[in-house]
């Protein structure tokens, strides 16, 4: 099949689409891929439409380089503020409240609630709104030399672009904590240890094991497996009566896929399914 590519306006973050795997790469090494106001929009994009493209059935989120997957946001790319009344100050009440809200949380937000399992290939250090964006992703590699890094604490600012939320699930609120209040490097195969990792492998294995499992996730019934998705993620934050309600919808709505019926005729005949996505 032939890759469909693209690139942002600046080329500091690509994607090619291809086999059902749409590869995004963070591409400003020389930066430890900081992410720009621009690159953030265009992966906020780029998440969203893999939702609705049947093309796509898995999405890789990788960074260039062996400097970082992702060192956070570029602080120097802000984009201007609009004009103020005279005499209104440089920053008002609620500003950067909606800076948040409206930039790393939506970035975390467009993974965590993209259709397709998005898989993060870590290649390097992972730190601030970067750490926090591999664990968004639903299954985590990571190349030995990988660094998670909780660098909020460095900076005298709290933990935002979705970290609290998501490593307390992840890990419990005391190990949470120690991450948050000392801001101590995580190397990669400790963050595997904690449950942050699915597998740490040698740098020049990384995308090679990340198309491999991109690989058998895209030739899955990719309408289950964001069901699957759905569930896990609403469970964590769900009594039992609305996770089982939501499991008898998703149930019900997968139910009347092709994938489901090609699952059930497979097993009826005894061969493998062929799954098409939908």
């Amino acid at each position: 099949m032939a890759a469909d590519t693209a690139a942002s306006p600046s080329d500091d973050v690509l994607r090619r689409i291809e086999d059902g795997i749409a590869w995004i790469t963070l591409n400003r090494p020389a930066a430890g891929n900081a992410l720009t106001t621009d690159m953030r929009e265009q992966l906020v994009a780029w998440l969203e439409e893999s939702s609705a493209d049947l093309a796509v059935r898995v999405v890789v989120l990788t960074g260039a380089g062996e400097k970082g997957f992702c060192t956070g946001a570029d602080l120097r790319s802000q984009a201007a503020a609009p004009p103020r009344p005279e005499g209104a100050p440089d920053r008002a009440v609620g500003d950067a409240a909606r800076l948040i809200r409206t930039g790393w949380q939506r970035l975390v937000g467009a993974v965590l609630d993209c259709e397709k399992p998005v898989i993060a290939a870590v290649n390097a250090t992972a730190a601030g709104g970067g750490m926090h964006l591999a664990l968004a992703c639903d299954l985590v590699l990571a190349a030995e030399e990988a660094r998670f890094i909780e660098v909020f604490v460095r900076r005298g600012i709290a933990p935002d672009a979705g970290g609290a939320y998501l490593l307390a699930r992840l890990i419990g609120p005391q190990r949470a904590k120690e991450l948050f209040f000392f801001g101590d490097d995580l190397p990669a195969v400790d963050a595997e240890r904690l449950g942050l990792v699915n597998r740490v492998v040698p740098r020049r294995q990384l995308l090679d094991v990340a198309g491999e499992w991109a690989a058998r996730l895209a030739s899955g019934p990719t309408k289950a497996l964001g069901a699957a998705k759905y569930l896990t993620n609403r469970a964590l934050e769900s009594d039992r009566a609305t996770a089982l309600w939501d499991e008898a919808v998703a149930q019900e709505l997968v139910i009347g896929t092709e994938d489901c019926g090609e699952g059930l005729a497979a097993f009826a005949e005894r061969r493998p399914p062929v799954f098409r996505g939908w």
